[in-house]
């Protein structure tokens, strides 16, 4: 059993980084199989043996784990078991890991290994009882994801070390750096570098509109260069938006400042109203990177672009199976795509990602749920210009080329045109025509068109100074409660104690 499931019986190679499952073959004979987790520790005996040794064992396994899919999680179990070391093995690995198969072996992975396997899922506050009814030595615990769930963790910690005192600032705050400046710009998207530098400029006009008293220049800035930093900010496990570090030139004094920009996505989701008598709805969102073992987007935040491909996503409640229509309309409202969804009365989650055409026309997109052709609910999405292409200012026969919407405004094979007056979604010849004349823009009218989108679908909820600033009422970062460099003892490590522990 454990032989099928690892797919040690086939024949694995790895070619233009894909994981190709090329036929079946037999297991040497002679050999005892023995696997399961590539978490262990090997003593230096063993380790010499496997690095040098010539004989039939060790050349015979290296080359049949080769062509194998996880070698690490057999590779050192069967040739210590099949080896004059084989007395040493201790049969625990001194963890404990939170298996959900029924979570955990979706395919997740498809797309890179021509296989099904199993991951664990991370912890969550519901699965604390697990480290409680251990019945072996355990030292170690996985998955944790803070981005997933910090809870867990302060759970874990106030267990073995106990609370931290009244008051103590950021416990129930993470944030998680995505992008610093030594990492280079071409680790970043053109949606996320066109998205970032449009974050700063909602920043900027913040200040100016927040800070500054009429005729003072002392909060007015103009945005220079790129972003310096990039973090993703949660809190209470709620995802609170982007923070972005940025330079900007204070116009009062002619000086480079370093400013930090805090974004929150704006609400989108919304239920009809009147509510339908239809409740089972709990949730509908849209994104890219869907990952169904852990059931978010990892593409936090849903920054969208003309050639990606959206995932539609829908949270359900527990109730009678039921059939709902789901329909993708653009921003000058033409019907992208429409198709139904049998939900049957124990889904938590569907998703589905429709075939359209690319390039998608950007705009603010949005998804209608109907319930026996009466909505339910609907939600909305940004699919931003690119202002950049390959991390270079766009020029304008790639501007035309990317926001001009898919050819002949097809999206799909299948036109749903006759749906428009059903609906009542009649399609707007000067939306249009405006769509038209934005498809062309480059430079400084491109950037006004970005922020008019961005600014629709998020918030510049604060901005504060990492260092000197000539605006008076500007807040220093380090005595905010939600910038990167606030106060956040929890993640605090110093030496380990006399008694081992760290706290």
């Amino acid at each position: 059993r454990f032989i099928r499931k690892q797919g040690l019986d086939r024949l694995f190679l790895e070619c233009d980084t894909h994981m190709w499952r090329l036929g079946d073959r037999k297991i040497p004979e002679g050999i005892t199989v023995d696997g399961g987790s590539d978490w262990f520790l090997l003593n230096r005996k063993f380790v010499e043996y496997v690095t040098f040794s010539n004989d039939d064992l060790v050349t015979k396994m290296k080359r049949f784990y080769s062509y194998t899919l996880l070698p690490a999680e057999s590779f050192f179990h069967t040739v210590l078991e099949n080896s004059p070391f084989c007395d040493s093995m201790v049969d625990n690995n001194l963890r404990i890991t939170n298996w959900n198969r029924k979570l955990g072996c979706k395919c997740q992975y498809k797309h890179i290994v021509d296989w099904c396997g199993c991951s664990p899922n991370d912890f969550k506050p519901a699965d604390f009882h697990r480290f409680q009814q251990t019945a072996r030595p355990t030292f170690f615990a996985r998955k944790f994801e803070a981005v997933v769930n910090q809870e867990i963790i302060g759970q874990l910690d106030y267990s073995l070390y106990g609370n931290y005192p009244s008051g103590t600032p950021g416990l129930r705050s993470y944030w998680e750096n995505v992008y610093e400046e030594p990492d280079g710009l071409s680790t970043l998207s053109d949606v996320a570098l066109t998205m970032f530098h449009s974050f700063s400029r909602l920043g900027l006009r913040r200040a100016e509109t927040s800070f500054r008293a009429a005729g003072d220049n002392s909060c007015r800035y103009y945005p220079m260069g790129h972003p310096v930093s990039i973090h993703l900010y949660f809190l209470a496990d709620r995802f609170q938006g982007f923070l972005i570090r940025h330079h900007a030139t204070n116009l009062a004094v002619s000086k480079l400042e370093t400013l930090e920009t805090w974004v929150m996505p704006k609400k989108v989701f919304k239920i009809a109203s009147p509510p339908s008598d239809f409740g089972r709805l709990q949730f509908s969102e849209i994104g890219t990177e869907w990952d169904a073992k852990e059931r978010l987007f990892r593409n936090f935040g849903g920054l969208l672009g003309p050639t990606d491909e959206p995932v539609g996503m829908q949270k359900w409640g527990k109730g009678p199976n039921v059939t709902v229509t789901v329909i993708w309309v653009d921003p000058i409202n033409i019907i992208a795509a429409t198709y139904d969804i049998l939900i049957e009365s124990s889904a938590e989650f569907t998703h589905y990602k429709p075939p359209l055409n690319l390039p998608l026309r950007p705009g603010v997109w949005t998804i209608k749920i109907l319930h026996h052709w009466v909505q339910v609910a609907e939600t909305k999405f940004l699919i931003t210009p690119l202002t950049f292409s390959n991390q270079q200012p766009i020029k304008q026969e790639e501007a035309i080329k990317f926001h001009s919407g898919p050819p002949k405004n097809a999206y799909m094979e299948q036109s749903f045109q006759g749906l428009n007056p059903v609906l009542n979604i009649p399609i707007s010849a000067t939306r249009a025509d405006e769509a038209k004349r934005s498809a062309g823009l480059v430079g400084a009218d491109l950037d006004v068109w970005v922020d008019s989108l961005v600014s629709s679908v998020w918030s510049a909820m604060d901005i504060c100074s990492v260092g000197a600033t000539a605006c008076p009422v500007l807040q220093s970062c380090a005595q905010t409660a939600w910038s990167s460099l606030s106060p956040d003892p929890k993640s605090e490590l110093g030496p380990v104690k006399p008694d081992g522990r760290l706290r």
